[in-house]
C-alpha cells in the first residue's frame, strides 16, 4: 500500500504544481492581454488622428485655391507699381490716359488700405468706361470720390478718389484683413 500512497503523494503534488504553473500562466497571459488591449486602444486614437490630420490637409489643400483667389482682391504694398501699370493698360485699352496724382496708405492696422488719387482724360465715351473698369477691377476697391470736366469741345477728365484694400507686407498667408461693405 506504500506504493500506491507514495503514488497518491506523488500524483498530488504534481497535479498542485500543474495547478500553480497555470495559475501563474494565467496570471500572465491576463497582464499581457490588459497590455494587448491598452495597446490596441492606443493604435485605434493613432489612427483616427492620422485620418483626422488627412482629411485635415484635404481641406486646406482645397482652400488653398480659394485663399488664392481672395488674396488676389488685395493689392500688396510691394504690388502697387503693378496695380498702377494695371489701371493705366485698362485705360489704354479704352482709349483713355490715366495718371496717378498721388498714393498714400490708410485704413486700420486691422484694415490696412492704399488711397489712390487719379486722373483719366480722353473722350467722354473713353473716360467713363474707364472709371467703370477701374470700379470694378477685380480688386476690393470703392470710389469715394468722382468729378467729371469737360477740357475741350471733345476732351473730357475725371477725378477719381480710391479706396483699394490692402495688405501689408509683414502679413502672413491666411491672415486676411476683413472687408466691411
Amino acid at each position: 500500500m506504500k506504493s500506491s500512497f507514495s503514488d497518491l503523494i506523488l500524483a498530488s503534488v504534481i497535479c498542485a504544481a500543474v495547478f500553480i504553473g497555470y495559475g501563474f500562466w494565467y496570471a500572465a497571459i491576463a497582464s499581457k492581454s490588459v497590455e494587448v488591449t491598452g495597446l490596441e486602444s492606443q493604435i485605434e486614437a493613432k489612427t483616427e488622428a492620422v485620418s483626422r490630420m488627412a482629411s485635415t490637409r484635404a481641406a486646406l489643400a482645397e482652400i488653398s485655391g480659394d485663399e488664392t483667389v481672395v488674396q488676389s482682391y488685395f493689392v500688396p504694398e510691394i504690388g502697387v507699381v503693378a496695380f498702377i501699370d494695371d489701371l493705366q493698360n485698362r485705360g489704354r485699352a479704352l482709349e483713355a490716359a490715366v495718371s496717378v496724382l498721388s498714393v498714400s496708405t490708410g485704413g486700420t492696422s486691422a484694415e490696412p488700405a492704399l488711397l489712390f488719387s487719379l486722373s483719366v482724360k480722353g473722350t467722354f465715351d473713353a473716360v467713363m468706361r474707364t472709371v467703370g473698369a477701374i470700379e470694378y477691377a477685380p480688386y476690393a476697391i470703392s470710389v469715394s470720390g468722382l468729378s467729371v470736366d469737360q477740357d475741350a469741345k471733345n476732351s473730357w477728365h475725371a477725378d477719381l478718389k480710391l479706396r483699394v484694400a490692402s495688405v501689408s507686407s509683414g502679413t502672413p498667408a491666411g491672415a486676411l484683413p476683413t472687408q466691411t461693405p
